[in-house]
């Protein structure tokens, strides 16, 4: 794509301040984005992209908050009241087991990764574009694959799949296009902050890299780049999809996670050691 795909578009991208979404923030910015409205929680994170293109705009904002998604609406107004692509990137992870799921990470999960899209969607629609708006969901292959000891944060993504092909059709006689990416294994800070060691997070990316027909996991240059082409005029007769971007690993069989702090033991006693 050249680097005036975007001229003089208004983009949001939420969690822009680290991992896929920094990296989507930057490529919508380097090919023409009047402005990238990037929301997090960590203003400093913010700030540090922002530092690298003009056009990045840092919001620390909570998007799954009524606060937070009209801090958004203002920072919109505030460049002509007008948005061309929302980009749904913000997610928490967390393992939680059959036998120990933890009710507060499964309600955080679902509160940032389903419900958190719901809201800002609801109150950015009157300002995006019609027709030729776009929105696009940072999913996950856990969406549609067994995610073994991480079952809520499968049904979150799963809820976004659901969310992807509900307003695709809901959305298309407004003229916006609904898509998703849903990659595998990428190696980002949402593991850190699930709080495993990097020992343990290094073990679990060997794991995956080892069960991988391509033989590595994946970085976020590899998602980026098919943000911005889901979002881009070029792809206008797409709407409703959910592009898998796992080096292949869907067509290997469903199987437990190669390695896990919880594999091989019914409790969770092992957690940590």
């Amino acid at each position: 794509m050249s680097s005036s795909t975007f001229e003089g578009q208004n983009v949001v991208v939420t969690g822009g301040g680290t991992g896929i979404g920094r990296a989507a923030a930057l490529e919508f910015a380097r090919q023409g984005a009047a402005a990238v409205i990037i929301t997090g929680r960590r203003a400093d994170r913010l700030a540090e992209v922002a530092a690298e293109h003009d056009a990045i705009v840092p919001l620390a904002a909570d998007v799954t908050t009524e606060d937070g998604a009209q801090a958004v609406v203002e920072a919109l107004k505030a460049r002509g009241a007008r948005l061309d692509v929302l980009v749904h990137n913000a997610g928490i992870y967390r393992q939680t087991p059959a036998w120990d799921p933890n009710m507060a990470y499964a309600r955080e999960m679902l509160e940032t990764n389903v419900l958190g899209p719901v809201l800002l969607t609801a109150r950015l629609l009157p300002l995006m574009t019609s027709p030729g708006g776009n929105i696009v969901f940072v999913s996950s292959v856990a969406g549609h694959k067994p995610e073994p000891y991480a079952s809520m944060y499968a049904v979150s993504k799963s809820g976004a799949h659901s969310l992807t092909r509900t307003w695709a059709k809901e959305l298309a006689g407004k003229g916006i296009r609904v898509n998703a990416v849903a990659p595998s294994a990428v190696r980002t800070e949402v593991y850190d902050a699930n709080g495993l060691s990097t020992e343990q997070i290094d073990g679990l990316f060997k794991g995956f890299a080892a069960a991988n027909p391509l033989g590595r996991t994946g970085v976020v240059e590899d998602v980026a780049p098919w943000i911005t082409q889901l979002a881009a005029p070029s792809s206008s007769w797409v709407t409703g999809q959910i592009i898998v971007i796992d080096g292949g690993a869907d067509l290997t069989a469903a199987a437990d996670s190669p390695w896990s702090p919880y594999q091989g033991d019914s409790d969770g006693t092992s957690w940590g050691s």
